[in-house]
């Protein structure tokens, strides 16, 4: 059964003067004081049959500006589903949502991504003597900040809120569900996943 249209104006108040001029076509001065510290952000991309959202991490600055409307960053060893690089090959429209551990603010860019193979570019983008394969580089159509109530909401960056890793499966444990394999084999999938995902990073 559908529902009623829902007046969304008539839930929420209009955004606030200064929220509206908040949202820029260009990175300012205090944008990239923020993007020289991030370390990590989630990338939104999809195509035609959906949407896709994927964690990027490294060490602070990773996110390099190019110029005032253009940032790239590297693509890393992942699961090599690849689905973002393969979704920016249809439809090149990106979002990006910086989180910064202890800060109570979010970073947003939203643009279009290019993947590049520079050589120029993948030397720059390096990290620990290692280079990335390919690069994304974002043409920026807006960029704000976005408040931290989220944040709060889920007490995130408080060590109360941490989640104790035996309360729930281990990767090892559902990988042995979907192998049909044995708690001793569920075992050795978690060691040799921490290993991984410790130590080979790039």
């Amino acid at each position: 059964m559908s529902e009623a249209a829902v007046d969304l104006s008539q839930l929420y108040a209009p955004p606030s003067e200064m929220i509206v001029k908040g949202v820029m076509d260009h990175l300012l001065p205090f944008h990239v004081a923020y993007l020289r510290v991030a370390t990590f952000f989630c990338l939104a991309t999809g195509n035609a049959d959906g949407l896709d959202a994927s964690p990027r991490g490294g060490a602070p600055g990773f996110v390099h500006v190019l110029d005032d409307r253009t940032v790239a960053f590297a693509d890393w060893p992942g699961n090599n589903r690849i689905a973002s690089l393969q979704n920016l090959v249809d439809d090149n429209r990106v979002a990006m949502l910086f989180i910064f551990p202890g800060l109570e603010v979010f970073l947003r860019i939203n643009g279009r991504g290019a993947l590049s193979v520079s050589p120029d570019l993948l030397a720059r983008l390096a990290e620990a003597g290692r280079m990335p394969k390919t690069a994304i580089v974002v043409s920026i159509d807006e960029v704000l900040f976005h408040c931290g109530k989220a944040i709060n909401r889920a007490n995130l960056w408080s060590a109360d809120a941490y989640i104790d890793g035996k309360s729930v499966p281990s990767l090892g444990d559902m990988k042995a569900v979907l192998t049909g394999q044995s708690k001793a084999a569920a075992n050795e999938m978690d060691d040799a996943y921490y290993r991984s995902v410790r130590n080979d990073l790039y």
